[in-house]
């Protein structure tokens, strides 16, 4: 049983404990390049179609070169299969620019005509946290992101709704999330609107209805709640999307994390008020369950 599966764009099956990156990929030097994480569930990768959506959504925000989607769906097809059905696993995508010597060299017959990105297909196990935070929920705290919701609409530069390699600030208040104690972050805008987690989507619940902030206000479409939003549609939840203040997550009768990893993890404890689980919460994490058995269609992004 491997531990690690990697792949590039061609299909080949890498050895991942040899080089893959040259030291120069932009990618490595300046994190100009998207990723797309997906869950690997009976060796198959788990809402296929939106996670390639939303890549090429992410990489037409950055100007690289065209997504070519059938190349992404082998490679990922493929290291599924190799990974095998017994086990859940993370699949990551990473899409970077190329090398930088490849924009920098002059014009010779070494330098090629049109530079080449990197891309590749990366299975690994599952972290221990997920199956906590899906089973026991996770304690959150808000952060301040220090910007407006007008900002993903006054400034496209800012790249607020594509899923970039540039990471380090997530990563950043994840660790003061849990210097603090807490195990996830809920970003806020200074208008004290909710945003995002730092690697999931913030959606309520009010009774039978599920409201999630919408993507112009600088958030990333989560494929997790686009899939738990079409199957709760279907079974009579009133599903939208809302500017919601801070307020509102103390006004609620749960508030949920989605992402393609953990899929759903119930918020028990929030700014160190503790919430108690709603009579809905499995069927809540029911309606994600199968939402993310079922691919989305490109279209959708």
């Amino acid at each position: 049983m491997e531990d690690r599966v990697l792949v590039t764009l061609d299909g080949a099956l890498e050895d991942p404990d040899s080089p893959l990156l040259y030291a120069d990929d932009i990618g490595a030097l300046r994190g100009d390049g998207v990723f797309e994480t997906l869950l690997v569930r009976r060796g198959v990768p788990t809402a296929l179609e939106y996670h390639l959506g939303r890549l090429r959504h992410s990489a037409q925000a950055l100007e690289l070169p065209d997504v070519e989607l059938s190349k992404w769906r082998s490679a990922a097809e493929e290291a599924a299969k190799v990974w095998g059905p017994e086990r859940e696993g993370v699949m990551r995508w990473v899409y970077t620019r190329g090398r930088d010597s490849d924009f920098e060299a002059p014009t010779s017959e070494l330098a090629p005509e049109t530079p080449k990105p990197t891309g590749y297909v990366l299975v690994s196990p599952v972290p221990g946290r997920v199956a906590k935070a899906r089973t026991e929920g996770v304690k959150v705290m808000s952060l301040a992101r220090g910007i407006s919701i007008d900002l993903a609409q006054a400034a496209p530069w800012q790249l607020l709704g594509a899923k970039t390699l540039s990471y380090a600030t997530n990563m950043a208040a994840l660790r003061f999330a849990r210097r603090m104690g807490n195990d996830d972050v809920i970003y806020t805008s200074t208008e004290s609107r909710v945003l995002e987690g730092p690697r999931s989507t913030v959606v309520i619940a009010r009774d039978k209805q599920l409201i999630t902030p919408p993507a112009k206000n600088g958030v990333l479409p989560g494929v997790t709640q686009r899939s738990l939003y079409n199957v709760a549609e279907k079974a009579g939840w009133d599903c939208r999307y809302e500017s919601l203040f801070t307020a509102d997550l103390f006004d609620c009768d749960s508030i949920w994390l989605l992402s393609s990893v953990t899929l759903a993890a119930r918020v028990n404890q929030f700014d160190g008020v503790r919430m108690s689980a709603p009579d809905n919460a499995d069927e809540i994490r029911d309606l994600v369950e199968q939402g993310i058995e079922r691919s989305g269609s490109i279209g959708d992004w």
